[in-house]
């Protein structure tokens, strides 16, 4: 992936017929890793995801700057949740992380293709706009209660696929990744009034890993419950088993290091934003 110039050259001209197949095949990865993000619908999901991210801009200036950050706090959060721009980054990302198997790739793009995909898609996608109604959320956690309470074999299969995809781990250590992110850019503002030394911020990020952890966990089981409520067991089972499958732990994998490429970021650049509008500063 990384060849130098000279190394290129010399491919080039010990072996046009090998970097010529190489190249088509890469257009053809390309491709299929297009078709992969229409079949998972990802033009919604990054809609909803921009929705969240202004909701969540709401919340942090009454949170912090009650006064108001007025239209230029809007408007930087709108910018920094721009879905070309966060795409951009993520399809990159999930391009390179993905590879160059093709078979792996129609075999990913072949489930989220059929019924089955489409529709449990459409459900989490649902689902994650439910969530933008508080109300919605806190009904879904006490299902999710109810639900493990009754022993309901679909909240095995949830813990199933969580340990699978490595759910909790993975959101918790991106969580933890996007407030060390925020803190930082909060502190090169000069928002906490003096120099906060770097150590200083991880130490305070990792004492908060047990509320993060234990949040992570109530997000889940409710976000899924509610997803996952219309399906089957036996459709939850099919499902569960992709994720436990090499191409779908390869999914897996790579969605984790395009959702970090695109939005650890955006964590850092809203510190910044925010700092800057606690003092009265131009965003």
């Amino acid at each position: 992936m990384f060849l130098s110039r000279l190394a290129f050259i010399a491919l080039v001209g010990l072996a046009p017929p090998v970097v010529a197949e190489t190249a088509v095949d890469q257009t053809q990865n390309e491709a299929s890793v297009d078709r992969l993000g229409e079949v998972m619908q990802l033009d919604a999901l990054f809609s909803v995801l921009r929705e969240e991210g202004l909701s969540y801009g709401d919340t942090l200036e009454a949170d912090m700057f009650p006064s108001g950050g007025g239209a230029e706090w809007r408007q930087a959060v709108s910018d920094i949740y721009d879905v070309a721009r966060l795409r951009g980054k993520f399809d990159a990302a999930l391009k390179g992380a993905l590879g160059d198997d093709p078979a792996v790739l129609t075999e990913i793009e072949a489930f989220f293709a059929s019924d089955l995909g489409q529709r449990i898609v459409g459900l989490e996608i649902e689902a994650r706009r439910a969530f933008l109604d508080s109300k919605a959320e806190e009904a879904a956690q006490v299902a999710a209660d109810d639900a493990a309470a009754a022993r309901d074999p679909k909240v095995g299969l949830i813990r199933r696929m969580i340990e699978a995809a490595d759910l909790l781990e993975m959101n918790v250590a991106g969580s933890m990744s996007g407030n060390l992110g925020f803190m930082t850019g909060m502190a090169g503002t000069g928002a906490y009034g003096r120099d906060m030394p770097q150590d200083q911020i991880v130490s305070d990020i990792w004492a908060q890993e047990d509320q993060v952890r234990a949040d992570t966990s109530t997000w889940l089981h409710a976000y899924l419950g509610l997803a996952y409520t219309p399906l089957s067991e036996a459709e939850l089972e099919t499902y569960v088993a992709f994720w436990e499958s090499p191409a779908g732990k390869l999914l897996n994998a790579a969605l984790f290091t395009a959702f970090d490429a695109a939005f650890r970021p955006v964590s850092f650049e809203l510190g910044q934003a925010a700092g800057r509008a606690m003092q009265g500063r131009d965003i």
